[in-house]
């Protein structure tokens, strides 16, 4: 008996692309932040945020 039937084809997977959420920004995001489960949030190299946040005395 093969494995192969009622097997579900597998979806393709392919590229994610999010743009900067600067406002205003339209550019392609390389870095994401999250923190915990929260969903990521994306800016660009000139919108990048510091990550983790520095901590303030």
């Amino acid at each position: 008996m093969s494995d192969e039937v009622g097997a579900t084809k597998r979806a393709e997977s392919g590229l994610v692309e999010h743009l900067c959420e600067h406002p205003g920004c339209t550019k392609w995001r390389a870095f994401g932040y999250a923190h915990g489960r929260a969903a990521p949030n994306w800016y660009c190299f000139e919108h990048k945020i510091e990550w983790p946040p520095a901590k303030r005395s």
